[in-house]
């Protein structure tokens, strides 16, 4: 079954609000098939736990929203 891309950048958007509260952001650039490409900023993007949020966070929280989606992963 296929994303919604209007319904997972919903849900995105709602998951910035946490990371703008640490200086950080995410950016919707993708999605690839079942494969949410995401950009993060800000202070996110230099930090050592950026992995930990990306998957721990960002993927492990749409995930529940989106079961179809295999993974949320950094873009090039």
């Amino acid at each position: 079954m296929a994303i919604d891309e209007t319904a997972l950048r919903s849900a995105l958007d709602k998951l910035r609000a946490a990371l703008q509260g640490h200086n950080g952001d995410v950016e919707f650039i993708a999605l690839d098939g079942d494969v949410l490409k995401v950009r993060l900023q800000g202070a996110c993007a230099g930090c050592p736990f950026s992995r930990m949020t990306l998957k721990q966070g960002i993927q492990a929280r749409l995930k529940e929203e989106f079961p179809d989606l295999a993974a949320v992963e950094e873009a090039d």
